[in-house]
């Protein structure tokens, strides 16, 4: 049927090139847009992404230094200061959320608001004054979340076993994941109340002597070792089987250091190996300065000094207790997973589930 355009009375025959040519330059819609939010006892972290065949494309971020947990090991509950601090990096969390148009996201909170007496009553609020729903997930979702965003640095080595540490503001979780088989299968976790926030304000770390570091170090490593006897860490160690990875901000901060960098670039840190001695020398070092020679350095500053030596302590009791010779960094967690585990129900790409040793 001859196609017609009206111009007035007169008809027109439609130009058949513009035809074709408007269909070639008709753009596909974008695809849609995920967000993932972590707020945490320290930090409260923002991810935006685009999904791409079941991994994703981050187009946007935003981390904030909130102390949500601040005096919490104290009080029981969370203080008015900090969740006015955390409130005001929500509102931009949402803003950016808004912007850029996410259409699903995840949107969780940790050890601060699981602790807190007031922190269910703190979340109401965030829904009410700025339209964000978190959700308070379990330190054992946490540490299968940080796994699923930490699982591709995993898998590229060819040993039997992983050996994660995440050490947050108000907890640490170590993992145990068998990485022979076709699922990672976890066959120990434990969630200790060994965050940096926590350390800090229980031992004062920022300005700790060597008698209450020690004291700090051994407390950590005698729990550690509860968790080796059972599951025999140590030994598979020693015979070459475990790869050993490490996330969160102790870590990254001493593997810019160690590259010397003027300020912190996530891209030359996360899945960069670094030699056990390395870390311990430069923990040592940081345990050993001021709190103005810590904030003077790039990749610590006045936000990290204070908390910075707590974290050089649980690395400490980690070492103590396995001497890997070496361990892998991430820069990557919990948001990393919601992402993955979101741009995976909009795919078939790679299976990220995670069986676990109940």
């Amino acid at each position: 049927m001859k196609e017609v355009w009206l111009d007035g009375n007169k008809e027109i025959s439609a130009p058949r090139k513009k035809i074709r040519r408007s269909r070639r330059r008709k753009k596909k819609p974008y695809a849609s847009v995920i967000a993932a939010l972590d707020l945490g006892t320290n930090n409260c972290r923002l991810l935006i992404a685009r999904p791409n065949q079941g991994s994703f494309r981050v187009i946007d971020g935003y981390s904030k230094d909130v102390r949500l947990g601040e005096g919490l090991v104290f009080s029981g509950a969370l203080s008015v200061d900090a969740m006015e601090r955390t409130i005001s990096a929500l509102k931009i969390c949402q803003q950016k959320i808004i912007k850029r148009g996410v259409k699903k996201g995840r949107y969780v909170a940790t050890e601060a608001c699981r602790k807190a007496s007031n922190g269910e009553e703190f979340l109401e609020r965030v829904q009410k004054e700025i339209g964000i729903r978190l959700e308070i997930i379990s330190s054992r979702e946490e540490a299968s979340l940080t796994l699923k965003g930490c699982l591709p640095l995993l898998e590229e080595a060819s040993t039997k076993y992983g050996l994660t540490f995440d050490v947050g503001g108000g907890s640490a979780e170590i993992m145990l994941v068998r990485l022979d088989r076709k699922r990672p299968f976890v066959e120990g976790w434990v969630s200790l109340p060994y965050g940096v926030v926590t350390l800090t304000e229980r031992f004062k770390a920022s300005n700790i002597s060597k008698e209450n570091y020690r004291f700090m170090v051994e407390e950590i490593s005698s729990t550690l070792r509860e968790f080796d006897i059972k599951y025999k860490i140590q030994q598979k160690i020693s015979d070459g089987i475990v790869q050993v990875l490490g996330t969160a901000g102790t870590v990254t901060t001493i593997a810019g250091i160690h590259l010397g960098l003027t300020k912190y670039n996530r891209a030359l840190v996360d899945g960069l190996w670094l030699d056990s001695h390395v870390i311990m020398k430069i923990s040592d070092k940081l345990v050993r300065s001021s709190f103005e020679e810590r904030a003077s350095l790039a990749c610590v500053g006045e936000s990290r000094a204070e908390l910075v030596v707590a974290g050089c302590g649980v690395l400490e009791a980690i070492f103590k207790v396995w001497p890997a010779e070496r361990i892998r960094v991430a820069d990557r967690g919990v948001r990393e997973g919601l992402l993955l585990a979101l741009a995976l129900k909009k795919s078939r790409g790679k299976n990220y589930g995670i069986a676990c040793n109940e």
